[in-house]
């Protein structure tokens, strides 16, 4: 298991499973439960660079970046070197 410490977020850290180039697990510690147990579902079985292209950008509100984003940062970081 990965763990990745978030920026900008409500979410503190991001712990997923990669095996494969595919996400197998993914949960956020902290967030709003509802959305991000949405986005840990709908990323479970999607390759790593779907994810990726998918999330990559998206932002909350008026932040720089957003949970889902933060979550294609940490697999672009750890599996795209």
């Amino acid at each position: 298991m990965a763990t990745y410490i978030t920026s900008g977020v409500c979410a503190k850290k991001i712990e997923f499973v990669v095996e494969d180039g595919v996400v197998k697990n993914v949960e956020f510690l902290s967030g709003c439960p509802g959305n991000l147990q949405g986005v840990s579902r709908l990323a479970a079985g999607m390759k790593v660079t779907d994810v990726i292209s998918k999330l990559k950008g998206i932002k909350c509100g008026n932040k720089e970046t957003s949970c889902p984003d933060q979550l294609a940062m940490a697999l672009e970081e750890m599996y795209c070197k």
